[in-house]
């Protein structure tokens, strides 16, 4: 059946406080994303009550409602509740007392609000060059062929160019001037710096007003454009305030370029690289003292670390490794059983339940975590709000984990696994590997199914609407006869 996402929407405004309570508002891939004026205004139950909220996940910054694959569709409606113009990262900052956990989630924060938008154009992109690759593979077109290139060059814009999506994404996030952002992002990937980076790569020397600047390899990467945005945030306001009115539209967007591109070029953009490098090498050192096991462990842990956002942050890691080696064998083999145990959990959710709107959710959730990876409906609309599920996919994420991990599974690209997806952990070099892939995906769904149901779970029992003769009795229950009718209408 259809949602109303109109009165839906409606129904979300008035429980997180009323539009006048929402400084801002955005959304993922299946949630609403709102930075909230008073917190207090929140009232939770009755958001978690809606038909059509799948949950609710609150921090210090944001209020999430999770609604699904079709948030875009509630988004717009929410868009029509507020004032003109909202939406975005908020205009008014809070001013809190700075903590370690307060930092903590402004920079998780800042993350997930700048990649979230562009996770449809790196996933497009992965497969373009999955697509590209089949047919290489297959020998429909001849190795270097035009079109094969074309192709390649297709799927690999979004990743060549990543530093000036991310660019434009957090300067809506971070609220400054988007095309300034782009031109200094630009600039790393300026044909004439890249040659000058690649120089100073063989050991030659390249100053800047003599000031050494250090080899660096900026395509494919997120965290020095990120960093560098936040920073131009700053700088813009800084010079707003020292430039003459009579100036600004000339002499301010210069000094900007003249002191965020040197800045970028000669810090902010090496430490962002080493900062991405160092995260990356962490995981992967795990990775190779534990192998198999790190897999499974991250297999059980990847539900828990959807619900809190915190898997967004492996984002830059993925990317940066599979540009660098052109494969990724950890955090992708990993989502294979987490994204299948979810769909195979929420099947047998689905063939127990006695609740028909349960049966139609679960349903639909299997379908989204099974076929296209996409998770978080099957997390949201069934496992966390039935508990025991949840148990069952953890089990059987940590199963499938550690099986991916001992087949040696390597993501080629960063979709998210899935049935449609499953041919980017295909190695050409060894034909195996789609028998792995396949075999991980019915070993999750399988043992999730059965684990769910051995388990059980407590069933949402089914809301019939009341007749008139029984309101009619309810209203008058305060009388003992009524309360004996009642008692026999029960039994």
């Amino acid at each position: 059946m259809p949602k109303n996402f109109a009165a839906i929407s409606q129904l979300i405004v008035e429980a997180i406080g009323g539009a006048g309570n929402v400084a801002a508002v955005t959304h993922c891939m299946t949630r609403l994303r709102f930075v909230l004026n008073d917190e207090s205004l929140v009232d939770g139950d009755k958001l978690k009550a809606i038909t059509g909220v799948m949950g609710v996940v609150r921090n210090d910054t944001q209020c999430q409602v999770i609604i699904g694959n079709n948030v875009a569709q509630a988004y717009a409606e929410v868009l029509k509740l507020l004032p003109d113009g909202l939406s975005g990262a908020s205009t008014a900052p809070v001013k809190n007392k700075i903590t370690l956990k307060r930092i903590g989630a402004g920079i998780l924060d800042a993350l997930i609000g700048t990649m979230s938008p562009l996770i449809p154009a790196i996933i497009g992109g992965s497969m373009v060059k999955l697509l590209a690759m089949m047919l290489d593979m297959s020998g429909l077109l001849e190795k270097g062929a035009s079109t094969l290139v074309i192709l390649n060059t297709i799927g690999d814009g979004a990743f060549f160019f990543l530093p000036v999506m991310v660019a434009a994404s957090a300067a809506v996030k971070f609220k400054t001037n988007m095309s300034l952002a782009i031109a200094i992002a630009g600039v790393l990937l300026h044909p004439a710096f890249i040659d000058l980076m690649a120089k100073a790569a063989q050991g030659q020397k390249v100053e800047f007003i003599g000031i050494s600047i250090t080899a660096v390899k900026y395509t494919y990467t997120v965290i020095p454009a990120l960093c560098m945005t936040w920073l131009l945030s700053y700088i813009e306001k800084w010079v707003d305030r020292i430039t003459p009115v009579v100036t600004k539209n000339f002499l301010k967007p210069m000094l900007i370029m003249l002191i965020a591109a040197p800045i970028a070029i000669i810090l902010i953009g090496p430490l962002g690289i080493w900062i991405g490098t160092g995260i990356s090498a962490v995981v992967y050192t795990v990775h190779s003292y534990l192998g198999w096991l790190s897999v499974a462990i991250m297999g059980a842990a990847w539900p828990l670390l959807v619900m809190t956002g915190m898997h967004r942050v492996f984002t830059p890691t993925i990317i940066q490794t599979i540009a660098e080696t052109g494969k990724e064998a950890m955090v992708m083999q990993s989502e294979i059983g987490a994204n299948l145990s979810l769909g195979g959990s929420s099947l047998a959710v689905a063939w127990r339940t006695k609740n028909p709107e349960l049966r139609q959710t679960a349903l639909a959730a299997a379908a989204s975590a099974i076929v296209a990876g996409i998770s978080e409906p099957a997390l949201y609309g069934v496992a966390l709000r039935l508990k025991r599920p949840l148990i069952a996919c953890l089990i059987s994420g940590f199963i499938c984990g550690g099986v991916a991990g001992f087949g040696g599974l390597a993501s080629h690209s960063m979709a998210s696994p899935g049935l449609f997806t499953s041919v980017q952990f295909f190695d050409p070099s060894n034909p195996m590997s789609i028998v792995w892939v396949f075999g991980v995906m019915v070993l999750a769904i399988v043992v999730s199914f059965v684990t769910t149901l051995l388990l059980g779970f407590e069933d949402i029992p089914v809301e019939t609407p009341q007749s008139k003769d029984d309101k009619a009795t309810d209203a008058s229950m305060s009388t003992p006869l009524a309360v004996s009718q009642s008692t026999v209408k029960t039994h």
